[in-house]
């Protein structure tokens, strides 16, 4: 799964190299000095000289202290207080974080996972940006977009890079000025979160963390969703994987839930205009990783989960319409299938040695996890 994503808008017409923000690093070497022993005769008596005592070294520098990343507009209370169910549910859930959570290894702690240069980021504006050299040609006309995980709410228990909220960060071009930005994808998840004040979904690759803790925290979701916090059926996909543009729109993808379809304002304003279902006709999960023929404008797409059929394939014409869903009865057990390839006649899908671990997960491991008795296999399909 990849954490960013990009994607061109129009095509452009002309590139010139032009530098917005420069930094530049000059790296000083000193020659080495080496260890040497000289003799020199005099009236018939050798002098030796050695190397004088090496001064010592200070001791490396130790790594930092983890430390929690702090966000202002965390800080922000809902509009309205948690009603009497929610407290006591938060309450609950933050006895599991403190109490019955196994002690979280570092690639689920928090504090390491979101500390530096993944440390989360604040939305930003339109922003213009000052172009410190060179100058931008009035032809260049388009928008760079990158998608990754950006979580809304600090974790309050184990935390997996993948399991961010998705955050969209452009950069549009256009006469001759450059504008950033940066918004969040508004999935349903978003949305729900931001209206309670606090986390109220699962993650999927981090939600369940240790025999216990899985069990306790399965009985919080499902007391959220009975006290009407979240309806599943909505989707709880986060829109953080990948961006693709589709039958001439740009969707937001995640490979646990459908699309996101989302636009740029010639201003540089990204939008979310909502969740997209072909008109009915997907009605689970797609790839974030869709192949686009770039001569018929076909998209190719697959889907891939722990319950048979454990692979599906289908395509989206060119004109926006889904075609039906072909499943892949002769893939025997689920597999990681994170990418695939298309040529003129086939889709190509690589049936790898990495599968789903859902028990391993529950136990505290890993969702994915490979299987070294199994073998790969290449699979070939008509398109």
């Amino acid at each position: 799964m990849d954490s960013l994503s990009s994607s061109f808008l129009p095509k452009l017409p002309l590139y010139t190299k032009t530098t917005i923000s420069t930094t530049t690093t000059t790296t000083a070497t000193s020659a080495a000095v080496l260890p040497y022993i000289s003799s020199v005769k005099t009236e018939d008596k050798t002098q030796t000289t050695t190397r004088p005592p090496l001064k010592k070294q200070p001791p490396p520098p130790q790594p930092p202290h983890a430390t929690y990343i702090t966000r202002t507009h965390q800080l922000k209370k809902p509009s309205e207080p948690p009603s009497l169910p929610a407290t006591i549910i938060n309450a609950f859930d933050y006895f599991i974080n403190t109490f019955i959570d196994p002690p979280l290894k570092p690639s689920l702690d928090p504090r390491y996972v979101l500390s530096d240069n993944f440390a989360p980021v604040d939305e930003l504006p339109p922003t213009e940006c000052h172009v410190v050299e060179g100058s931008l040609p009035p032809s260049l006309d388009g928008a760079y977009i990158r998608n990754g995980p950006n979580p809304q709410f600090l974790p309050r228990g184990p935390y997996h890079l993948f399991d961010g909220d998705g955050m969209l960060h452009s950069v549009r071009i256009s006469n001759g000025k450059a504008t950033f930005c940066s918004r969040y994808v508004k999935t349903y998840k978003y949305e729900v979160e931001k209206e309670q004040g606090f986390p109220v979904i699962p993650n999927v690759f981090s939600g369940f963390n240790g025999l216990s803790a899985s069990a306790a925290r399965g009985a919080v979701t499902a007391a959220r969703f009975l006290a009407g916090q979240f309806n599943p059926l909505n989707g709880i996909g986060l829109a953080n994987t990948s961006l693709a543009l589709i039958s001439g729109k740009l969707y937001a993808l995640g490979e646990s839930d459908l699309p996101y379809a989302v636009k740029i304002d010639p201003n540089g304003e990204i939008h979310t205009l909502g969740r997209r279902d072909f008109n009915g006709k997907l009605t689970m999960s797609m790839t974030a990783h869709p192949k686009i023929d770039g001569e018929t404008g076909e998209t190719f797409a697959f889907r891939y989960g722990p319950m048979p059929p454990f692979l599906t394939f289908f395509r989206v014409e060119s004109n926006g319409e889904k075609q039906p869903d072909v499943p892949i009865f002769s893939m025997t057990s689920p597999s990681f299938l994170h990418d695939f390839a298309i040529t003129k006649k086939y889709a190509i899908f690589n049936e790898m040695q990495i599968g789903m671990n859902p028990m391993e997960m529950v136990a505290g491991g890993s969702p994915v996890g490979a299987n070294a008795g199994k073998v790969p296999r290449i699979g070939v399909i008509p398109r």
